[in-house]
């Protein structure tokens, strides 16, 4: 799976390869599972039920790392952040910021659009209780690292929804970038901002999940001042 990863020629030839990856059992198991039983609700739909790619043009200048794909989410649609909430929440923020076409991601063939960014997250498959392990998050480094590799030429800054994104951004400053990650690692806070001198300022982000958006911790404020700040670090209009 490294060796496939580092191959990848471009983000085409990178989402093909996540789509076909099968290096965590549990993670397989259950995404696996999770397709076959389907939610009632969605009973008559077939899942994609594999890794889900990233989603984006090449040119993206702001990338958007979030945790996993969702089980009946990105697991069920095959589009990161569609068909869920949490995508609910996401997209309608990104559409009143100009980086979406619609504010709406309901389906993988909807029609929507976003420029000047790429959605992407540190774990492909959707874990049990969204909840990976450390190691899983590591085994699957190397897809994320070679994503972020292939938009290097233009890409300027990245949004870290949620603790355990932000903390798997640290290991691609080094194999991306080759630089050393700070010690000790800054710590995750909403609007927490880190900058270096030859990588991407890291913006800090509550995650959009129905916990922090349902109880008021993330409000649809708090998401276009962190989506604001972004398109003024990476120049976006």
């Amino acid at each position: 799976m490294v060796d496939r990863a580092a191959r990848a020629a471009d983000l085409a030839d990178l989402d093909a390869a996540v789509s076909d990856c099968f290096a965590c059992p549990r993670l397989v198991d259950w995404r696996e599972e999770v397709a076959r039983t389907r939610r009632a609700a969605f009973r008559d739909q077939r899942y994609w039920g594999r890794p889900v790619p990233g989603f984006g043009p090449p040119d993206a200048r702001i990338a958007i790392l979030g945790l996993a794909p969702a089980a009946h989410g990105g697991n069920r649609t095959g589009r990161i952040f569609t068909g869920d909430r949490s995508g609910d929440v996401l997209f309608a923020a990104l559409h009143r910021a100009g980086l979406a076409n619609q504010p709406t991601s309901v389906a993988a063939d909807d029609g929507l659009t976003v420029r000047d960014m790429r959605i992407f997250s540190a774990v492909r498959c959707a874990p049990p209780d969204n909840k990976p392990t450390p190691q899983e998050r590591d085994t699957c480094a190397p897809w994320l690292h070679r994503e972020v590799a292939l938009i290097r030429p233009t890409l300027r800054v990245v949004v870290a929804l949620g603790a355990f994104a932000w903390a798997a951004w640290w290991p691609v400053l080094l194999h991306v970038y080759g630089i050393r990650p700070p010690s000790p690692r800054p710590a995750f806070a909403h609007g927490a901002h880190w900058s270096g001198t030859a990588a991407p300022d890291l913006l800090g982000c509550y995650h959009v999940s129905q916990q922090n958006t349902f109880t008021g911790r993330l409000t649809p404020g708090m998401l276009d001042d962190v989506f604001a700040r972004a398109k003024q670090l990476a120049g976006v209009d």
